[in-house]
């Protein structure tokens, strides 16, 4: 695709890397009056509009000179761009750089600092006196174990700059040292937390939070990691809620005098009766996993709408979430192999659980790929809207329970699935 943008027309860029439409861009953004050209992964493609005006097609959407050499030939062909827009996490820095590059409004990578780096995260928190598990920068093996000679094992040790819980280790002691490598970039220990981990999603004013709802994890975004299913059940004790939306105005107000689209993470613990809040991390986006498509599907609000409104400098879109009272959650299976695997097997849970309204799946002979998008290339998506939270809940764990899904290496020969049933891995029910 190579067209040359009508004169006049603002030139838009948007950077992709979704394959399934997280973002509904055509409906965002008006393609007729303004040239909108794309810079995706050739795995994004199947999510670009086919009112794009252009598209420059790179390997990797985080890596800034492959972009950056994108947006130049798109520059060349349609005009300097006025606005650039990305909505995914990793993408982020990559679009403030490159608004200062061609001096575009939006932000730049300094206010991003505090939403992508960890320990500025979490040094801006403690500086507003909030709460949260005490952390230091973790330098070497000596400086992990100092901060557990202090604070107790366990503890967590993370990349200062990382997503999708890349890279995260829980230690229990200072024998599983040797495990970590501490070289390979910046990296943070934390002290462990035991409370229940929630994500809070919403949207922020710059002051006050207009959108907000609080979800529980069943499992952990680390647990998913090593093979675990990961299950989100949003919250409907009030009490929790209101604790959870005290907190969250806290935290934001401590990194953002900026309006934009939150994805929060916290600690709740409950032991001592009033629920009490501790903070985890939070980034200046949309949530991943389901989250988007809960939001429009059951409660009738486009957070990434909102999100890419915002970075076009106009206001933040009209509406409220709809007051039906259901409940939404989310369950994602981990991929059956390592990616990119053909998969061999799967079972589709429609009509089996009651409560759950949609599933994503891949068919028997395609193929999972290695694609950045890490929580949308898994072994199973599905969505779940219900009474209450308890009911969302116990259809999760039953789909989870009852969902299978196989595959193999995608190099492998096609025989190889038949040959033994030790290439297949279940990862349901976990």
């Amino acid at each position: 695709m190579t067209t040359t943008g009508a004169p006049g027309l603002p030139h838009i860029v948007v950077i992709n890397r979704w394959r399934e439409r997280y973002a509904r861009y055509a409906e965002y953004l008006d393609h007729t009056t303004h040239h909108v050209s794309y810079v995706s992964t050739e795995v994004g493609l199947p999510s670009v509009p086919e009112e794009a005006g252009d598209l420059v097609v790179v390997e990797r959407t985080d890596d800034l000179e492959a972009v950056r050499a994108a947006v130049r030939v798109l520059a060349v062909r349609h005009g300097r761009p006025e606005r650039i827009v990305a909505l995914k996490e990793d993408d982020l820095l990559i679009a403030a750089a490159l608004r200062e590059e061609w001096d575009c409004p939006g932000q730049r990578t300094g206010q991003l600092a505090k939403f992508r780096d960890k320990y500025l995260m979490a040094s801006a928190v403690a500086d507003a006196g909030l709460e949260l598990p005490e952390f230091a920068l973790a330098t070497d093996e000596a400086a992990v174990l100092a901060f557990a000679d202090r604070y107790g094992w366990p503890v967590i040790v993370k990349p200062v700059m990382g997503s999708s819980s890349e890279g995260v280790a829980k230690l229990d002691g200072p024998e599983e040292l040797a495990s970590l490598r501490l070289g390979d970039g910046p990296m943070m220990v934390q002290r462990f937390h035991p409370g229940l981990i929630y994500h809070v999603d919403g949207v922020f004013t710059g002051e006050e939070i207009r959108h907000l709802r609080a979800s529980r994890y069943v499992n952990t975004c680390l647990g998913f990691r090593s093979g675990e299913f990961l299950g989100s059940v949003e919250e409907d004790d009030e009490a929790v809620n209101e604790a959870i939306r005290e907190a969250s105005a806290g935290y934001l107000r401590a990194l953002s005098d900026e309006p934009l689209v939150f994805h929060l993470e916290v600690f709740v613990d409950r032991s001592s009766g009033a629920p009490r809040c501790s903070f985890l991390e939070v980034g200046a986006r949309v949530g991943g996993a389901e989250i988007p498509f809960v939001w429009r599907e059951v409660h009738g609000y486009d957070l990434m709408d909102a999100a890419f409104q915002l970075q076009m400098r106009r206001p933040i879109p009209e509406g409220e979430p709809g007051a039906s009272g259901e409940v939404g959650g989310f369950l994602i299976v981990p991929a059956p192999e390592a990616r990119p695997c053909r998969i061999t097997e799967v079972t589709s849970m429609t009509g089996r659980v009651p409560g759950l309204y949609a599933e994503a799946l891949l068919e028997v002979g395609e193929v999972l790929p290695l694609a950045d998008a890490y929580y949308e290339h898994v072994g199973g998506r599905f969505r779940f809207r219900g009474a209450d939270s308890a009911e969302v809940e116990a259809a999760v764990v039953a789909a989870a329970s009852g969902f299978r899904v196989a595959g193999v290496p995608a190099d492998a020969p096609e025989e190889a699935a038949e040959e033994s049933d030790a290439l297949l891995t279940a990862v349901g029910g976990r």
